[in-house]
């Protein structure tokens, strides 16, 4: 009997151990789908600002976004990433959130911005310009950090060479 107690202890520390380490390691820098973030900085005239974002750059992942989520923390957010330039529609649909979402060309500036979208709406929601990414913040974060069209953004997705563009 005690070594059937002992058999089934060791069996259970060999299946918890791995589940509770696997639970903290996406703690850490990961994204709740379990996908890498990374940083992006917008660079604006009250100084830059940081955000960690989860990348979209499947037709997968770009087609579920920020769907479902109930929370994003104050400094995340989700970077669609569309490769060529193009206008791009947007919606809410099954997002709870509100959001600001920013339109971003090729060269990582600032095209256009949509503040406070309305969670779960059906309505497209344009570019207006030819963009190549979008980023999603939560609702008020670019009011509240002084994003504006125009600013630069930072992150490898858009090429170094790109960076000094001015265009919008």
């Amino acid at each position: 009997m005690r070594y059937l107690r002992r058999a089934i202890a060791a069996a259970f520390i060999l299946v918890a151990v791995p589940f509770v380490t696997a639970c903290a390691d996406s703690e850490g820098g990961g994204t709740p789908d379990g996908g890498a973030a990374s940083s992006l900085v917008i660079e604006t005239r009250a100084g830059p600002q940081t955000f960690i974002v989860e990348l979209a750059d499947t037709d997968e992942t770009r087609r579920t976004g920020l769907m479902f989520r109930t929370d994003l923390a104050a400094d995340a957010g989700m970077l669609f990433d569309f490769g060529d330039s193009r206008i791009v529609t947007m919606w809410m649909r099954n997002t709870p959130l509100s959001l600001d979402m920013i339109f971003i060309t090729e060269a990582g500036r600032i095209a256009h911005i949509a503040e406070n979208t309305v969670p779960g709406s059906e309505a497209l929601i344009s570019s207006r310009y030819p963009v190549a990414s979008v980023l999603e913040v939560n609702a008020g974060v670019v009011s509240a950090r002084g994003i504006a069209v125009g600013d630069r953004v930072v992150h490898p997705i858009f090429a170094e060479d790109d960076q000094s563009a001015n265009s919008p």
